[in-house]
């Protein structure tokens, strides 16, 4: 039976892959990307493809809070449910390193963008329901100056910290709903996949995204991800693994979780 499933940053790179797999076996694939004319190639690509799967495309810029916000109504308005959630869209470099609200770049969109968004979509989100999470081998302690946007950091640093980030709130999160529901886990997709950030980050192709695609795709719908509540999967050695001691620690996810909240209680 076709699933309902929406994929962020999916106009191009893992997020794209993932799209055309699910899309091949006939789920209904709601796309999201911030460019228009690429998400409309994205659609056409999508609808020649085998599986008769049913495209629909959502417009929205995460580095902008209040966008975020609109998604999450634009969706609840048109369905009333999801299968998955796979919050993928990310970024490394950027023109200008500071949002309009004030936050690192690397945080709104790694961090908080799909923070807010799993929130606002809980309600579509049934007990069997999966939010995966896209997380990534390059962690680091999380500054929370930095994370409310107090402090300056280089693309590095602020990229890890934000994937930390994430990967301390899907364990918070994952936890608290392993009773109700959805399955909630963060993923390291594999390390130096041949995106179109990790080729303007590192300067390298990098490897086939395929790989990447496919743990996505099977941590939203395999039976091995069923009960993987606020677990990290690590896809670098294939299987689920430990993350940053800090995502491990209650006391030190509870601080960044509660940092999270305070910095966006006006989103």
């Amino acid at each position: 039976m076709p699933k309902v499933i929406l994929v962020t940053g999916a106009t191009d790179g893992i997020g794209f892959e993932t799209a055309k797999m699910l899309a091949s076996q006939g789920h209904h694939v709601l796309l999201h990307g911030r460019n228009p004319a690429k998400l409309n190639n994205a659609e056409e690509q999508l609808n020649q493809l085998p599986g008769n799967a049913k495209i629909e495309t959502y417009k929205a810029d995460l580095s902008k809070l209040s966008e975020v916000s609109l998604l999450a109504k634009e969706i609840t308005a048109e369905h009333s449910h999801l299968d998955a959630l796979i919050n993928n869209a990310g970024i490394y470099n950027a023109p200008v390193a500071t949002t309009d609200d004030g936050f690192d770049i690397r945080y709104a969109v790694n961090t908080f963008a799909p923070y807010l968004l799993t929130k606002a979509l809980l309600p579509l989100l049934k007990q069997n329901a999966r939010v995966i999470n896209l997380s990534s081998a390059a962690q680091a302690t999380v500054d929370l100056a930095a994370l409310a946007g107090e402090k300056s950091l280089s693309a590095g640093d602020a990229y890890a910290q934000s994937k930390l980030a994430i990967t301390m709130w899907s364990r918070s999160m994952g936890l608290a709903l392993k009773e109700s529901g959805p399955m909630i886990a963060s993923v390291n997709p594999k390390s130096l996949l041949g995106s179109k950030m990790v080729k303007s980050a590192f300067g390298i192709a990098g490897s086939d995204l395929s790989v990447g695609a496919d743990i996505l795709v099977r941590a939203a719908l395999s039976d091995e991800f069923a009960s993987a509540h606020g677990l990290y999967f690590d896809n670098d050695i294939g299987q689920f693994g430990k993350p940053h001691p800090d995502a491990l620690n209650d006391q030190t996810v509870q601080a960044v979780v509660e940092a999270m909240d305070s910095a966006l209680a006006k989103f």
